[in-house]
């Protein structure tokens, strides 16, 4: 049974009935016990239309357990309404499906995981495995996510920015368990490009295409990570490199520049280069300028004093670092003396990195174990672990 076909036509199917009438969370339990019996019954017996199958089967569970909940005048109003087997309607819902998953009221954890159940068409499981949750969890965390949004209408405008913020968060959990996030993630903003055009949707996939691309050489065999500088270029997917600038492009020409479109522009540039060393950190600095304007994110702002200090040396990037330190709230100040006050994430690696160039071996081995010490997973960890005791151990000989 071909797997992918009835995940891509979940979200259609779950529209089709929000739009006879069913209230989202009845909906989608019902879609679900239409895609259990679909793995039941197709591979004896495949349907030759999946989708008008899926959604029969699915309004008759929906009926079957409005019947048990509703009195006898309303459950035989609902029978009249259903209609004739036959092929399901072309209209797709799957826009109004995202804004749903991706609503305001929700929190961000519990969007993506409703987006992914919903749109994506995972099971629980699948879900609770990827994010190393137990099931049980995961099903609490995705009924209160529909009891949440069944009162919303279902014709009601949503918000691009939020949905497009939940995919980047599906993408940036990568792998875990049988489902590949990042492929996941791809795939649903392919499905949200082919229903809205906007720019930034666009950006977004250019973004997911261009980083997707380096995943192959992001770790090494032991699974310790390999920075960027020190990956093996000639295994990046030439493919998806192509096709995600092919795409920036075309954004970029529509002059309604966002944030993952400038993102995706950086990433761009590092594709670009045949090698580590011929970078093009000037015109990343100047993408980063783009970016704060667009964002004024710290992370940005420290991203930024990394490229600065490619570009233009290490001194001007601690500078860069030193203007952020004084900018944010809650820094110990400059990052010459400390470096690892702030609480952004990776700001002490990032000192670390500017002062190892500036020849301050002492000052970098210090603020590498720090960062390390703060490292959100195992390989970051790792990594800067040995950064610091390579440094440390050149400079006790």
């Amino acid at each position: 049974m071909d797997e992918a076909l009835i995940r891509s036509l979940t979200p259609g199917v779950l529209g089709v009935l929000v739009r006879r009438g069913a209230d989202f969370a009845a909906a989608e339990d019902a879609v679900q016990d239409a895609l259990i019996e679909a793995v039941r019954a197709w591979p004896a017996d495949p349907p030759r239309d999946a989708k008008g199958w899926l959604v029969t089967v699915a309004w008759r569970k929906f009926l079957d357990a409005r019947r048990a909940d509703t009195a006898r005048r309303r459950r035989e109003d609902i029978v009249e309404e259903e209609p004739a087997p036959g092929p399901a309607a072309s209209v797709d819902d799957t826009l109004q499906l995202y804004f749903l998953c991706a609503h305001p009221s929700l929190t961000p954890s519990s969007a993506v995981a409703l987006t992914l159940r919903a749109v994506g068409g995972l099971t629980t499981r699948q879900i609770a495995q990827a994010y190393l949750v137990p099931e049980a969890t995961m099903a609490q965390r995705i009924s209160r996510a529909k009891r949440t949004v069944s009162g919303v209408r279902f014709d009601q405008p949503g918000d691009v920015a939020t949905v497009l913020r939940v995919l980047y968060l599906v993408f940036n959990e990568g792998y875990s368990g049988d489902v590949d996030l990042a492929a996941e993630a791809i795939r649903l903003t392919r499905q949200l490009a082919a229903a809205i055009d906007h720019p930034e949707v666009a950006g977004l996939l250019a973004l997911m295409l261009l980083h997707h691309a380096r995943r192959a050489t992001r770790t090494a065999p032991d699974g310790s990570l390999v920075p960027l500088a020190e990956q093996d270029r000639s295994r990046w997917d030439t493919k998806a490199i192509a096709e995600g600038v092919e795409i920036l492009q075309a954004a970029l020409a529509r002059d309604r520049l966002g944030e993952f479109q400038a993102q995706a522009a950086i990433a761009a540039l590092h594709a670009d280069a045949p090698t580590a060393e011929e970078t093009d950190w000037v015109q990343i600095v100047e993408w980063y300028d783009e970016l704060v304007g667009l964002t004024d994110s710290p992370v940005v702002r420290l991203n930024r004093a990394v490229a600065v200090g490619e570009a233009d040396g290490p001194r001007a990037g601690l500078a860069a670092l030193a203007e952020l330190d004084a900018s944010s709230p809650g820094s110990s100040g400059s990052s010459g003396s400390s470096g690892g006050g702030s609480p952004l994430p990776r700001h002490a690696a990032v000192a670390a990195y500017l002062h190892e160039r500036d020849g301050d071996l002492a000052t970098a081995a210090r603020l590498y174990a720090e960062a390390a010490h703060k490292a959100s997973n195992v390989a970051e960890r790792d990594y800067l672990t040995r950064q610091a005791a390579r440094l440390n151990t050149g400079r006790s000989h």
